[in-house]
């Protein structure tokens, strides 16, 4: 009985286009356009088909706001590239240049929460559940599934935290005035980094690739950045960088420092390369540790820590203060970027334009909020606890529930839900 009455259940995506289709006619108008939008190709995803619609151009602001308009897309793009000819096919376009952009997702973020959120939905059915998938669909016999992303509250504070931590890098190590870099929260999984300056629209590939090795750590050489063996006339004596040392010397030192301070003991013992008896040692001296670290003398301070030990130390530190990037994107001169204020098709949520020094205070889950009035009865397949706002709802499972609209629509955009007759 509970198959039959499932299927009856009205699929959402026309519901949904009708509720997209209200935003652009309300808020169209509000979208900001890139500068030089009229030498940038934009995208589009057809929300009735799924399909990607590339290589539009616009002459006036009007036009692209009567396009979307008039097509109601799930998604809206723009090309972080600007082109001669922006409406032609890729190899005809002739690329003038690119901003450098960054694109921080909690899917390329390890968090301990991943697996107690992950969410799925068959292929063929609307047969949805959480935890992980199973072999066989129990409602068609399908074996084909879609895991889905739950926004979860602990995933996107960590990938606004890689944000801060790129941000910090572009200011302070790349000299970008901070009214240059542009963050966007995506509207989904985590946030874009935009920087517009005519210095860096040139880079080719290869430059590009350059800056993602440096804001992630690779290829470091730990000698380089201050930290070594020397001999003094009493012996041998460990240097190594200063926490007020600028780049990735100063990154080194404040890291070490982090974990002196935060790791307990179990935690310690887990660095790869770190004796167990060491680690212990390093636990129980902390505090002269830190105390050395206002004379300047760390690294040496403790008899039986040896060069190889604050090696492993440091390669934990690159580690923490590298930042999780989705490097495909920064490196590719042709890539479509969301556009602010527009909707994203799997939450409804907006695209939302945030000023750098405001990121810490900026709540995705209450400012990207793009249906504020009305209710929807659904019934929800599977759902676990979420918020949206300042409500927390679920979690649920095959019932039917009367949800303010923009957690309605949520679990719609997510397929974790279905219209009520």
């Amino acid at each position: 009985m509970r198959i039959k009455r499932e299927k009856a259940m009205k699929n959402p995506r026309k519901f949904i286009i009708q509720k997209f289709s209200e935003y652009y006619r309300d808020n169209a108008n509000k979208i900001p356009l890139p500068t030089s939008y009229k030498k940038r190709e934009f995208g589009f995803i057809l929300s009735d088909k799924g399909i990607m619609l590339r290589h539009k151009a616009f002459s006036e602001p009007r036009f692209f706001r009567d396009f979307i308009k008039l097509i109601t897309p799930s998604d809206v793009y723009h090309s972080a590239a600007y082109y001669k000819h922006p409406s032609r096919e890729m190899g005809k376009k002739e690329w003038i240049g690119a901003d450098l952009i960054f694109d921080i997702d909690f899917d390329h973020i390890s968090t301990p929460c991943t697996e107690e959120h992950e969410y799925w939905t068959c292929e063929l059915c609307d047969q949805a559940g959480v935890g992980k998938q199973p072999s066989v669909c129990s409602q068609c016999g399908g074996s084909k599934f879609k895991m889905v992303a739950w926004l979860c509250e602990t995933c996107l504070e960590t990938a606004k935290s890689e944000a801060l931590k790129l941000i910090e890098f572009l200011v302070n190590d790349f000299g970008f005035p901070p009214q240059d870099v542009e963050v966007c929260f995506s509207g989904h999984r985590g946030y874009h980094i935009h920087v517009e300056r005519d210095e860096i629209k040139q880079l080719d590939q290869n430059a590009r690739k350059e800056i993602v090795d440096y804001v992630q750590g690779t290829g470091l050489k730990v000698s380089l950045h201050g930290l070594m063996q020397v001999s003094r006339k009493m012996g041998q004596k460990i240097i190594g960088p200063d926490l007020n040392d600028p780049g990735w010397s100063g990154k080194i030192a404040r890291g070490v420092y982090d974990i002196i301070v935060t790791y307990n003991l179990q935690q310690l013992k887990e660095i790869n390369g770190i004796n167990k008896n060491i680690a212990s040692l390093i636990f129980s001296q902390r505090e002269k540790i830190l105390k050395a670290w206002n004379t300047g003398t760390p690294w040496g301070s403790i008899k039986g820590v040896g060069i190889k030990t604050w090696e492993k130390l440091v390669e934990t530190s690159v580690v923490n203060q590298a930042v999780s990037i989705d490097t495909v994107v920064t490196i590719d001169i042709h890539r479509l970027i969301r556009m602010p204020l527009t909707l994203h098709g799997k939450t409804g949520l907006k695209v939302v334009s945030i000023p750098s020094k405001s990121l810490e205070r900026f709540d995705p889950l209450r400012d990207a909020v793009a249906f504020n009035e009305g209710t929807l009865k659904v019934y929800i397949l599977a759902a676990h606890r979420f918020r949206i706002g300042k409500e927390i709802y679920g979690p649920y499972e095959r019932e039917t529930v009367k949800l303010p609209m923009a957690a309605a629509i949520y679990l719609l955009c997510k397929r974790a839900a279905l219209l009520t007759d």
